[in-house]
């Protein structure tokens, strides 16, 4: 499989994202529904946001590995968040997480009015093979 990242600008570089993502050759398309901060029973956390930043992308990776794919080969995120006022503070969470795991993702960052329950993000991915 190739990657092409296509960036016109440079200004994204220091936000974690890329304006596309080209793949060729890919044999395999991974659709990953939202992951939140759901812990293993089945239950919703009511935690801070920056503790359900982390959870949720745990989730993401678990979800990721089981299905047999890498993470640096996330070619496409979506966020859903109940307030990026609450989210900024803790931006390097997930900024460290995308930097540490090498990953070049279309994103998209949408704020939604809620979340199921007490879930306050989410985390949408598409990945490759």
């Amino acid at each position: 499989m190739e990657k092409r990242i296509i960036n016109p600008w440079t200004w994204q570089d220091a936000r974690s994202y890329v304006q596309a993502v080209e793949v060729k050759n890919a044999t395999s398309t991974l659709y990953v529904s939202g992951q939140a901060a759901v812990l293993e029973d089945g239950t919703s956390s009511d935690a801070d946001m920056k503790t359900q930043v982390a959870q949720a992308l745990a989730n993401l990776e678990t979800v990721i590995a089981k299905a047999g794919f890498e993470l640096n080969n996330i070619v496409r995120l979506t966020v859903y968040c109940t307030s990026t006022e609450e989210f900024w503070p803790h931006f390097e969470v997930f900024q460290s997480w995308i930097s540490k795991n090498e990953i070049k993702q279309a994103l998209t960052f949408i704020e939604v009015k809620s979340l199921f329950e007490t879930l306050k993000i989410e985390f949408e991915a598409t990945v490759v093979k």
